[in-house]
């Protein structure tokens, strides 16, 4: 399993509530401890089934500054999307739970990844990423290729999208536009396509939600995504005034392979883009 949810709302203190809300389609974490063996009498305990590892990791805006949460979950764990909302204040929010497919569980693979105002998290795989390293790193320059601190694709592929976001100016403004956006994210695919094809892999699956903090894009590559606008929430069970009063909640939550989408969410076709600005206006775009 594995799951990338991105959060964009009109307030710092719905997120836990908001997430409650979502939980059909967001689902719990799974545990990472096997199940026990079943056995009775004449009958061997079957193999045990080893147990797939994960991690979390929580990305977050809070006066301006990009801050993360991030740890592999322990083997009898099971947790909430909930939980890892605990203590987290903001309106602009990057969630991710994985199972790796390249780089280990050291804190600088754990996804969301960041620089500057700039974080990203990737659900997906680029095949034959070894083959193709050097490639992605001679396109970075020196002074965005010093941030990078792990050994995964995802981090690689955040940091060509920095180049190229640089290339066109837009590496520190403070707000953008999908023109200024775009660009960057087609030509970050368009290379790792291309270098796919030189070595003869297939073609990456690249579903990403990146955010500076004041604007959130979701693109759906090879793995379904899908959104939903909302306005109001629930109350938590067990949580006495979980429903924060004031103006109105309303949020934009973004969701990558989701198993059901209940009424109301928009899937999204493959080589989508969706946009959601400050003021949670959501706009549709393609790669």
């Amino acid at each position: 399993m594995a799951r990338l949810v991105g959060y964009m709302a009109n307030r710092s203190d719905t997120l836990a509530a908001a997430l409650y809300q979502e939980r059909a389609v967001l689902g719990r974490s799974p545990s990472t401890q096997p199940p026990p063996a079943l056995g009775g009498a004449g009958h061997a305990p079957p193999t045990p089934v080893p147990a797939e590892p994960a991690a979390w990791g929580i990305g977050f805006y809070h006066n301006g500054e990009v801050l993360h949460k991030k740890r592999p979950l322990r083997p009898e764990e099971r947790i909430d999307w909930e939980d890892l909302a605990d203590g987290v204040r903001s309106d602009c929010v990057i969630l991710h739970l994985r199972q790796p497919t390249v780089g280990d569980f050291r804190s600088e693979n754990i996804h969301p990844f960041r620089m500057r105002s700039w974080t990203l998290a990737h659900l997906g795989t680029i095949e034959e990423f070894e083959a193709i390293r050097g490639r992605f790193i001679e396109a970075i320059p020196d002074f965005i290729r010093r941030n990078i601190r792990g050994s995964t694709d995802s981090e690689i592929f955040f940091h060509v999208l920095l180049s190229f976001l640089h290339d066109g100016g837009k590496l520190d403004a403070v707000d953008v536009q999908p023109a200024d956006v775009l660009p960057a994210l087609r030509s970050a695919v368009a290379l790792t396509d291309r270098l796919e094809a030189e070595v003869g892999a297939s073609a990456p699956v690249l579903n990403v939600i990146v955010s500076n903090g004041r604007q959130m894009m979701g693109v759906c590559r090879g793995a379904p995504m899908a959104f939903i606008e909302r306005t109001g929430l629930p109350e938590v069970p067990d949580e006495p005034e979980s429903r924060p009063g004031g103006v109105d909640p309303r949020y934009v939550l973004i969701v990558s392979d989701g198993d059901t989408l209940p009424t109301g969410y928009t899937r999204l076709a493959d080589g989508d883009v969706v946009f959601v600005d400050r003021d949670l206006s959501v706009s549709l775009h393609t790669l």
